[in-house]
């Protein structure tokens, strides 16, 4: 089976993030990093690797040059193979899912493709489904337990309130991981040095069929969120301190 990771670079959760011309952020310095939900993806493609005989497992990311680093990494953990669909530009996710379908669908020998749920940068939680509808597969999201037998595949899913439901679907079809599917592994120093010598595909994104003219959401502006006011610390005895905050929420605050 060949089996697909589809992969995004994104800003690491300590980096301060700082925006440029409304429309874009300032990259210098910061550190770029495969999305979290991302690394299950990529961990749960090695085990069914593992689990099927013959099996290959092959990361796809889009993105400017950069992010090569995010694919060397799921190199370096156990992926076969990479693809880089080159993209300067910003894409939507419809158009982000066609692109990926494109790449995708030329492999009359694809299995399962594994995504994370959403990235952290945008939370927006789209592109898997919109990659199954592309290639006409079933789809689960969300998901905490997997397993494939090479004909079809079993998960469970949150669906809220702690409770799952489990589905069953034939491969090919598209599985969104959530955390605590499992534990991503740590890439070895052999992996590492591994890593650096395969040889990633480049895919123009013309070739796609994706282009940022057929976006359907639009970017209009960019802004960081307004800080956020100090605290304030109103001393005094506690009867008279309460009397004093129900005041400040009153009048002020205007919640009461």
């Amino acid at each position: 089976m060949n089996i697909y990771a589809c992969i995004k670079q994104v800003p690491d959760t300590e980096a301060s993030i700082l925006v440029k011309d409304g429309r874009s952020i300032n990259e210098t310095n910061i550190k770029w990093i495969v999305s979290p939900y991302d690394e299950y993806a990529i961990e749960e493609a090695l085990k069914l690797k593992e689990k099927l005989p013959g099996s290959k497992v092959t990361a796809i990311c889009l993105g400017p040059d950069r992010v090569q680093n995010a694919l060397r990494t799921a190199l370096a953990m156990g992926a076969d193979a990479a693809v880089h669909i080159e993209c300067a530009a910003l894409l939507d996710a419809h158009n982000t899912a066609r692109a990926l379908a494109h790449v995708i669908g030329a492999d009359k020998e694809f299995g399962v493709i594994f995504l994370g749920r959403q990235a952290i940068d945008d939370d927006a939680s789209q592109v898997h489904l919109m990659l199954a509808g592309e290639l006409s597969l079933p789809a689960a999201t969300n998901v905490l337990a997997f397993s494939c037998d090479g004909q079809k595949v079993r998960v469970e899913r949150e669906i809220g309130e702690g409770a799952r439901e489990v589905i069953e679907m034939p491969v090919p079809c598209v599985v969104a991981a959530a955390k605590g599917l499992n534990t991503p592994r740590y890439a070895s120093m052999m992996g590492i040095m591994k890593a650096k010598k395969i040889e990633i595909r480049k895919v123009p994104l013309a070739e796609t069929g994706a282009d940022e003219t057929r976006n359907r959401v639009r970017l209009l502006k960019l802004s960081s969120p307004a800080e956020k006011p100090q605290g304030r610390v109103i001393p005094g005895e506690p009867a008279a301190v309460v009397q004093e905050l129900v005041k400040l929420l009153r009048e002020e605050a205007k919640v009461l």
